[in-house]
């Protein structure tokens, strides 16, 4: 075995993605509120039956692009080097974030980036979701820190809630000002200073988070 996906399981994949495809489009072009999941199994030419098979609610079809980012700072605090605090990982992570332009911090100008960004504030279901969102986003995060830091489990919890919290605060200063005209190469200065000075304060408050691995 190559470790490759199967026939049956890269269909799955093309489904999954025209699916998903289809919907964001219709999204960005009508809003999110007046497109019907039926207009969306249409245009993407499968059931209704199908697309729920794939995306148990409406919400899904956007939200599930951001999966991946929901344990990315557990991901980040379990693989950090030896030796380094959990807070000090998820200082660098960040950064990098900034530098690569990554779209979760915020500091991402392309055109259909800030349609979307604009698309889910504007959408009050969609907003809810992102709060659950960062909610397991906490509990991941709380786990790692048990886990990896030797935290107790009340401390983690206070820790998590923190750090995620910040890392929201600091994406959606970013976006709010992009979405202002405000360019990513011109705004990524000052969304160093921000972050460099929110952890600051974080580690002001975190101090006792060992950095035992």
């Amino acid at each position: 075995m190559d470790g490759k996906p199967g026939l049956r399981e890269r269909k799955k994949q093309r489904t999954r993605a025209a699916i998903s495809d289809a919907a964001i489009a219709l999204f960005l072009e009508h809003g999110f509120n007046q497109v019907s999941v039926a207009q969306v199994a249409e245009a993407a030419e499968v059931s209704k039956r199908t697309l729920f098979a794939y995306f148990p609610t409406k919400e899904d079809l956007v939200v599930h692009r951001l999966a991946d980012h929901e344990t990315e700072a557990a991901r980040v605090v379990r693989a950090r080097t030896p030796g380094t605090a959990p807070l000090t990982a998820l200082r660098e992570h960040f950064l990098k974030g900034l530098q690569e332009r990554d779209p979760i911090t915020g500091l991402n100008d392309h055109p259909q980036v800030l349609r979307l960004t604009r698309m889910i504030l504007d959408a009050p279901s969609l907003v809810a979701r992102m709060d659950q969102f960062k909610t397991s986003a906490e509990r991941a995060l709380a786990e790692a820190l048990r886990e990896t830091a030797d935290t107790p489990e009340l401390t983690a919890r206070f820790a998590a809630a923190q750090i995620v919290a910040v890392q929201g605060v600091l994406a959606q200063d970013n976006a709010r000002r992009l979405a202002h005209g405000e360019a990513a190469d011109a705004r990524h200065t000052g969304a160093v200073a921000d972050a460099e000075l929110a952890f600051a304060l974080l580690e002001n408050g975190l101090r006792q988070l060992s950095s035992r691995h």
